[in-house]
């Protein structure tokens, strides 16, 4: 009897699952103007690792998210030609509906801000759970109920046997964003986008959906992208941080690096209002950022930062400061640091 041979790894490309280049979003407001959301963002995802997207509200990250899965809506949102979006290697712009259906859910997941608009009201959430690991696991109706009540168990939900055959009114908003965690989490995704996954939990459930998160990296490989407010999240969870601001990505590095010697005026701001991240701070009132991230149809030329800004000089009003590699794989994007590489 011939022996089977087993077949060669397959050879990945790169070493980064996911590669975003300039990627720039425009919407069409009601004036038929486009709008621009997100300017070239450039960013990448190793394999295996952990991302975080920070920022304030309105500075772009879940609008990269939906980008990246291909969500966003197609009557008012346009890609610019040149954006690029790679994962493994393949193009996920212009993909066809077939196409997406074999990506999206089993190879590349998300974990959405809103439970309430993103769980069929209609169907039992274990109707929802199971009909994904039916479509991407190949499991029969049984198995794949079995499996699901073992999700809403491990993602915390007390009598996983009963609430299996609720509907999502019938749950709390906390028990409805753990059921999108379940989901996000069934078929071991080897990319998850988790968009504040943990917003309307409290404290105790959140230390134990981010051990969920962390094992399902070490045990599968699952490289994260994680869209967060909480600088303690990032700085226990993640390998990298990207900071955006008004649509632009103002600083990126290692996560040690950019926390402890953040550089950009804006991260420092974030860090400095974070509760607790330093000895010194204890006891001390929390620090505040002056003013509001401006709207979309309030940006202007230069720096968006600056009427923010302690430090703006007269040409960060006027001019737009080039990326800037301050040490090796760490760039801001300031005129505090025009001295060093500029990133093309």
């Amino acid at each position: 009897m011939a022996t089977r041979r087993t077949p060669p790894p397959i050879a990945h490309i790169s070493d980064n699952l996911l590669e975003v280049k300039n990627l720039t979003v425009d919407f069409i407001s009601a004036s038929k103007a486009p709008v621009r959301a997100v300017e070239e963002v450039s960013f990448v995802i190793p394999r295996e690792r952990t991302v975080a997207l920070v920022g304030e509200s309105g500075s772009g990250k879940s609008v990269s998210a939906l980008a990246i899965m291909g969500l966003l809506p197609s009557q008012n949102a346009k890609v610019a030609l040149h954006s690029k979006i790679d994962y493994d290697g393949r193009s996920l712009l212009n993909l066809t509906r077939p196409e997406w259906q074999l990506i999206r859910g089993s190879r590349i997941a998300m974990i959405f801000q809103d439970p309430m608009t993103s769980l069929n009201p209609v169907y039992t959430v274990g109707y929802q759970l199971a009909e994904m690991l039916r479509v991407h696991k190949r499991m029969s109706a049984k198995e794949a109920l079995s499996r699901a009540c073992d999700l809403l168990e491990e993602v915390g939900i007390p009598e996983p046997q009963k609430r299996i055959h609720a509907y999502p009114h019938e749950l709390s908003g906390g028990q409805q964003q753990r059921v999108m965690i379940a989901m996000a989490l069934a078929c071991e995704p080897e990319l998850l986008i988790a968009d504040e996954p943990t917003t309307a939990l409290d404290v105790t459930v959140q230390a134990q959906i981010f051990d969920l998160i962390r094992d399902l990296r070490e045990r599968s490989g699952t490289a994260v992208l994680l869209i967060t407010h909480d600088m303690g999240a990032v700085a226990e969870m993640t390998d990298r941080v990207a900071v955006m601001y008004a649509g632009r990505m103002v600083e990126e590095g290692p996560t040690d690096v950019v926390l402890s010697n953040p550089c950009h005026p804006y991260t420092q701001g974030l860090i400095a209002c974070a509760p607790g991240r330093s000895p010194q701070s204890h006891g001390k009132p929390l620090q505040e950022i002056p003013g509001t991230v401006p709207s979309l149809l309030e940006r202007k030329g230069g720096c968006t930062f600056a009427d923010r800004c302690s430090e703006a000089q007269p040409r960060c009003r006027t001019s737009l400061p080039p990326s800037t590699w301050v040490q090796s794989g760490h760039r801001v994007m300031c005129w505090l640091y025009p001295e060093g590489n500029q990133h093309a």
